[in-house]
């Protein structure tokens, strides 16, 4: 659970059980700082253009919003639920963010850093992924052995694919 800066100088790991967050230097390989979130935390992620990183409040439906100039806190999101994995759209105006308690997904306008859409999706939603083009995002739903296909043009679940049990993480992989 970590996610790493655009110049690959940075990298921010949600710490779980201690509900932090570490930033790493990582020519230097030093850790610059460990930011409080909550006692417990998960998953992160960050904007496309590196300015804020975002995890999960365990403990109440709520996102932490990391400013990386100063590895603090800015502001907190609130939720419809609790969040878990999050993802940005490649154009930064949206984060695609599961929320496994409530079979949803929530949609967040990062200009306005508001909740504005959620959509039901199959149980357990659990980690989201943007196609780099921005034209669907994907989340894994666990319970369901499913992952829903969100069209982000208007915001619809357009399909779910079968996935199989366990289905959490996902990755984009560049074919040549």
């Amino acid at each position: 659970m970590f996610c790493i800066s655009s110049d690959n100088k940075r990298a921010y790991t949600a710490n779980v059980g201690p509900g932090t967050v570490s930033v790493i230097d990582i020519p230097a390989k030093k850790t610059l700082a460990t930011i409080p979130i909550s006692k417990t935390t998960q998953r992160i992620s960050m904007s496309p253009d590196d300015r804020w990183v975002f995890t999960s409040d365990q403990t109440k439906p709520q996102l932490a919003v990391i400013d990386t100039s100063k590895n603090e806190v800015a502001k907190w999101i609130e939720m419809p639920g609790i969040g878990y994995g999050s993802a940005p759209t490649p154009n930064g105006k949206f984060l695609v963010i599961a929320l496994p308690n409530k079979n949803k997904v929530a949609v967040i306008d990062l200009k306005t850093m508001s909740v504005t859409t959620t959509l039901d999706v199959p149980k357990a939603p659990q980690e989201t992924l943007v196609r780099p083009d921005g034209e669907e995002a994907y989340v894994s739903c666990d319970a369901s052995k499913q992952i829903a296909v969100i069209d982000t043009k208007n915001w619809k679940v357009a399909k779910l694919i079968d996935a199989g049990p366990s289905a959490d993480g996902l990755a984009w992989a560049k074919g040549e």
